[in-house]
């Protein structure tokens, strides 16, 4: 029976000095498709425009979007979760009124307040993106399975201060953090996909570098994480591989004699 290799995408597969995916990763993934199944566990939802591009490259059996609050096998949502209308409109008026940018990406649109603190942030990492801005209320009427913040740590801290249910694990390489609710994560997603394929969470592997993947690197039989991870990651995984300008997923793959 097939087990589960998750990976996270950003800074883990998906190098953002570049715009790509190391073609060493894609080899080892392409590689391991006969005998695993492929899981991208990530704080993005991949169906939207900025992240399409790259699910349709990985190709992956499933994908843990938002931090576990949605779980698609191929083109079926299996799991799906949302905020509840009243605490996504409580948030939007709490970073409103504190000068945070907080919104979330759907479909082709960007929904943010305080836009310009997104453009800042994205002209230092990226360079200019042709993002498509809408107004941020406009998520009071449609399914949010997470939310994103931009900016430093102490307006992540903000938040979970302010709302208890909720935790914002720093993506501190894009100056920003998922707001995520605490009944989701990637680790129970990737329980999810255990027992729907019939498999033992003991024989999986799960590849991370930022703090949204803390739960699933402890959750997995093994934890992997990438030598370019923050080092609350480095401390509980199972193993620390090369970064990811450094073939750190093939290396890995060939340490655990994966391929």
């Amino acid at each position: 029976m097939k087990s589960i290799i998750s990976f996270d995408l950003d800074m883990t597969l998906l190098n953002p000095k570049t715009h790509k995916i190391p073609n060493s990763a894609m080899e080892a993934i392409n590689r391991l498709r006969k005998s695993y199944y492929i899981v991208i566990a990530t704080g993005r939802d991949m169906d939207n425009y900025f992240s399409r591009q790259f699910r349709d490259i990985i190709q992956a059996n499933s994908i843990i979007h938002s931090n576990g609050a949605k779980i698609t096998a191929g083109s079926e949502v299996i799991y799906e979760t949302y905020m509840s209308n009243s605490l996504v409109k409580a948030v939007l008026k709490f970073a409103e009124r504190e000068n945070l940018s907080v919104g979330a990406t759907l479909g082709d649109y960007d929904y943010y307040t305080h836009t310009e603190q997104v453009i800042e942030r994205d002209r230092k990492i990226w360079g200019e993106l042709k993002r498509q801005y809408n107004d941020p209320w406009k998520l009071l009427d449609k399914k949010i399975y997470t939310l994103a913040y931009v900016g430093e740590a102490k307006g992540a801290r903000k938040i979970e201060q302010e709302f208890p249910e909720l935790k914002c694990p720093l993506c501190e390489d894009i100056k920003g953090a998922d707001i995520v609710e605490k009944r989701n994560s990637k680790a129970k997603g990737l329980q999810f996909l255990c027992n729907y394929w019939e498999t033992d969470i003991k024989n999986t592997y799960a590849f991370g570098d930022s703090m949204n993947d803390y739960e699933i690197l402890k959750a997995a039989g093994t934890g992997i994480a990438m030598g370019n991870a923050v080092s609350e990651l480095k401390e509980i995984a199972d193993y620390v591989t090369t970064g990811i300008d450094d073939d750190g997923i093939l290396k890995a793959c060939e340490h655990f004699h994966l391929i």
